[in-house]
């Protein structure tokens, strides 16, 4: 057994099934690339990570151990949790990865007909002291961590540790006393009622706020809690105008990506992967509006209201643009981003949607969302529109204002992207993506001219950048230097002596009327 992470094979789900029926992959996931949307998104399971579901990213993991045998595994994973990272248990069943939580094996292996439950209940019992001694809060606050860790891993054994486990743990650590005993029962049953309430179908933003506050506490020592830390923040922003604003503006246009894995109602198996520069674009977008709503809802608004301020919800133009236009007309893409933004206004609005109008909160921050996002999406078509068909100068411009309106492209490809290099990027991942094998059937016909579409829109892009004149740090240190050796006038130097235009300007003053307030 390795005792170092290892990379993992290319094909992951094979190599595992080679290993045997019984075989187990202990691996630390590490933090990736999320679901696209926030709608729509399934609540965490307590205990997993949500890797082995599907979609997600298996480069986020790195293989620890291969095992075989649910009391090896267990033991293993056991000796391994450091409660800093999350380690999953996998599995291969009928060629589907499946994610088991610590708590699953140890239920099978107490229940088993041949259980040695005294070994198992002496290593749970390690584990448990061990998830406290190494908390970082310590004290009485490291029992609680360690009992929200029991809670979140083994909670299909017990929900909180069983007398057996507790009590040598207490003891082992000098700490045997009713108080402390019940402060572990207690957080083990709080823990499981919040985990409880993630599976309700409606929640207020009070009732979530609260819960994100009791999880967030909890999460620097209890890794497994982040995701749903993070889910809770997502559902709260769902139902914050300001985040939806906010998600709007920052969020990269991922049309194709979606539509790719909805076609018929089901995600595609052959899908493409998300491009690594929009999937960058997206990480930080998601990462943004967080922030925003863990300030917002944490008493910090000064924080909240910088990043509203930093980022600014673009005006809703009430006609389409020429430039717009022209590359709706041409892009696919462009095209479904327009009618899937109509479909979620109609959704918001269709007299079924009991989600919507059972929680006026998600109303009003949907609405907002779509607002901000037209008006978002009118500036990236009109920005592409502009590089990919250029208008010639109108016949009447004056030639002064030739160049300005030459640089309305690169202030709209700006104001779209945030920089022409982040631009760029947008582009050059959608060219990507749109060029990775196989192509979805359904978009063989537009592949090709979607991709050209974007290439010249790139084409366009770096020759603006090109033109336009570069920060030249260098250049500017030079001539602060240069003014800064330059002679200065002597101190003693008397006033400089008057010119002709001083003497004129003086005449004209005492010819002219008294100035009201001024005693001449």
């Amino acid at each position: 057994m390795s005792e170092q992470p290892t990379p993992l094979p290319d094909d992951f789900r094979p190599w595992l099934a080679e290993r045997g029926q019984d075989a187990y992959a202990l691996v630390w996931v590490a933090e990736g690339s999320e679901p696209a949307g926030f709608e729509g998104t399934e609540a965490p399971r307590a205990g997993e990570s949500g890797i082995a579901r599907a979609g997600a990213d298996l480069t986020r993991i790195a293989l620890q151990d291969v095992t075989h045998g649910r009391a090896e595994t267990l033991r293993r994973w056991l000796q391994l949790d450091d409660g800093a990272r999350h380690l999953a248990i996998l599995t291969i069943e009928s060629g589907v990865l499946r994610e088991h939580t610590p708590g699953e094996l140890a239920a099978e292996l107490m229940h088993g007909p041949t259980s040695d439950e005294a070994r198992l209940t002496e290593q749970l019992a390690s584990w448990f002291y061990r998830r406290n001694a190494e908390a970082q809060q310590g004290l009485e606050l490291g029992w609680i961590a360690a009992a929200a860790a029991w809670t979140c891993h083994m909670r299909a054994l017990t929900s909180y540790p069983p007398p057996s486990v507790l009590t040598p743990s207490l003891e082992r650590a000098g700490e045997l006393d009713e108080p402390t005993a019940d402060l572990v029962v207690t957080t083990g049953l709080r823990i499981v009622e919040l985990i409880d309430r993630l599976e309700l179908p409606y929640r207020t933003r009070t009732e979530l706020i609260e819960d994100w506050h009791a999880v967030e506490s909890l999460t620097a020592d209890v890794p497994a809690l982040a995701p749903m830390a993070n889910w809770l923040l997502d559902q709260i922003a769902l139902r914050d105008a300001h985040a939806q604003q906010l998600r709007a503006v920052l969020e990269p246009d991922l049309t194709d990506y979606l539509r790719d894995r909805r076609v018929d109602g089901a995600p595609l198996g052959t899908a493409p992967v998300l491009d690594e520069a929009r999937a960058a674009h997206l990480a930080q977008a998601r990462e943004t509006v967080r922030a925003y709503t863990a300030a917002a809802h944490s008493g910090r608004e000064s924080e909240a209201r910088q990043l509203l301020d930093t980022f600014p919800i673009p005006a809703r133009d009430l006609s389409t643009s020429g430039p717009a236009a022209a590359w709706r007309e041409n892009s696919a893409t462009a095209a479904d981003a327009v009618e899937d933004l109509a479909a979620q206004r109609a959704a918001t609005a269709a007299e079924d949607s009991t989600d919507y109008f059972a929680d006026p909160e998600l109303l009003h921050a949907a609405t907002s969302y779509l607002a901000a996002r037209e008006g978002q999406l009118h500036l990236m078509h009109d920005a592409l529109g502009r590089l990919a068909f250029p208008a010639p100068a109108p016949r009447d411009l004056p030639e002064a204002l030739a160049p300005i309106a030459a640089a309305q492209t690169q202030r709209r490809a700006i104001e779209a992207f945030g920089t022409l290099e982040r631009a760029a990027e947008a582009l050059d991942g959608q060219i990507n993506y749109q060029l990775q094998q196989p192509i979805p059937a359904h978009r063989r016909a537009t592949t090709g001219t979607e991709s050209n579409l974007l290439n010249r829109a790139l084409d366009a892009l770096e020759h603006t950048r090109a033109a336009s004149v570069p920060f030249d740090e260098e250049d500017i240190r030079a001539r602060l230097q240069e003014a800064m050796a330059r002679p200065t006038a002597p101190a003693t130097a008397g006033p400089a002596a008057p010119t002709g235009h001083d003497e004129a300007h003086a005449q004209a003053l005492a010819a002219s009327p008294a100035a009201p307030g001024v005693d001449r």
